[in-house]
């Protein structure tokens, strides 16, 4: 795909994403801007936000809305995109994306060792947030408005 394509590969199928809206992107800058800050000030490792492609498996290629990459994983961040599961993966709910975010995206995360997963719907700022606890999923806080990081050791508020 060309440069900067709004395009996932889920489960072998291409699935084009609409650019975001202006909520959806306005949300993503305020976590990401806290995120890079905190991360940065702490040289924590690496924050990016989409479009950059996050390559699991042959059939599986994401652009999460934000991620981050531990110091000591800096070894996945290659020159064409990220070669394996991010220490942490936000992504923000649009009209289009929900079911994948919940569903699909959610096992593929899971299944290759994502930390942290944190879904956040802009509308009513609501985070959904899952550890990954003995390589499952487990949903550790739903709340409005704040993201708590383990990993990061930090609340962030937007």
């Amino acid at each position: 795909m060309p440069e900067g394509a709004r395009v996932e590969l889920i489960e072998g199928n291409l699935i084009a994403e609409p650019s975001p809206e202006y909520l959806h992107q306005t949300t993503s800058m305020s976590i990401a801007a806290q995120i890079f800050n905190h991360a940065s000030s702490f040289d924590m490792g690496k924050v990016l936000a989409a479009p950059i492609d996050v390559y699991f498996d042959g059939d599986n290629a994401f652009q999460p809305d934000i991620l981050f990459i531990a110091n000591e994983n800096f070894s996945l961040i290659e020159r064409d995109g990220i070669h394996g599961a991010p220490d942490l993966v936000i992504e923000i709910l649009s009209p289009s994306n929900a079911y994948h975010h919940f569903t699909t995206k959610f096992h593929i995360y899971e299944k290759y060792g994502v930390k942290e997963y944190f879904i956040v719907d802009p509308e009513i700022k609501e985070v959904v947030a899952y550890s990954l606890i003995d390589s499952k999923f487990k949903e550790v806080t739903r709340e409005a408005g704040i993201i708590r990081s383990q990993i990061l050791k930090m609340e962030f508020v937007f």
